[in-house]
């Protein structure tokens, strides 16, 4: 049981350790503004000026700037809810 749990823990911090951090300013003011109607359905307190359409997943992201990191974060509506495009038909 121990054995499982530290090879767990082990391998979030490996790959935690692999991650590549967000913090690149020209990399938030090359990005693209988001549609009014976006900005309109998103929650307070996110950056709206790094937020930006992520393809892979057709959802829009923005950078947190935290304490320790900066990351991206889901860009969420007021309701707790990722705001996404719609698929292409």
């Amino acid at each position: 049981m121990y054995i499982r749990t530290g090879a767990i823990v082990a391998a979030t911090l490996v790959l935690g350790a692999c991650s590549t951090p967000f913090n690149n300013p020209a990399e938030t003011s090359q990005t693209r503004q988001i549609p009014e109607v976006v900005a309109a359905m998103a929650a307070r307190d996110q950056d709206l000026q790094s937020a930006r359409l992520v393809p892979e997943d057709s959802c829009y992201w923005y950078l947190h700037a935290g304490p320790v990191e900066t990351t991206l974060v889901p860009l969420r509506s007021s309701r707790g809810n990722p705001i996404c495009a719609a698929p292409a038909v």
